[in-house]
């Protein structure tokens, strides 16, 4: 289980980039902040909802549902993290 309100935004992201590159084989060099999960990284709303489960899985904390509807790139993911870390502090 990963602590969120450990870590800075550049160390999330790198492990944004590390959990989503493992799940989707995908190449982290290519991932950015600004990288679209359906759009630029094909992911689908299955893979999106697999991956929500993922993120519970590690942090031990649920992606509130209006919260994940709005997430559209890596950043969106990071900043969903960032306030979900901000939650429990």
């Amino acid at each position: 289980m990963i602590e969120l309100n450990t870590m800075s935004r550049q160390q999330l992201q790198a492990w944004v980039v590390e959990l989503l590159a493992e799940m989707f084989e995908l190449d982290p060099a290519a991932l950015t902040a600004d990288s679209n999960l359906y759009a630029d990284l094909d992911i689908d709303s299955i893979d999106a909802v697999d991956l929500a489960v993922k993120l519970k899985q590690l942090t031990g904390k649920r992606l509130q549902p209006e919260v994940f509807k709005t997430i559209r790139t890596i950043g969106d993911v990071v900043d969903a993290l960032t306030g979900m870390a901000e939650q429990v502090a």
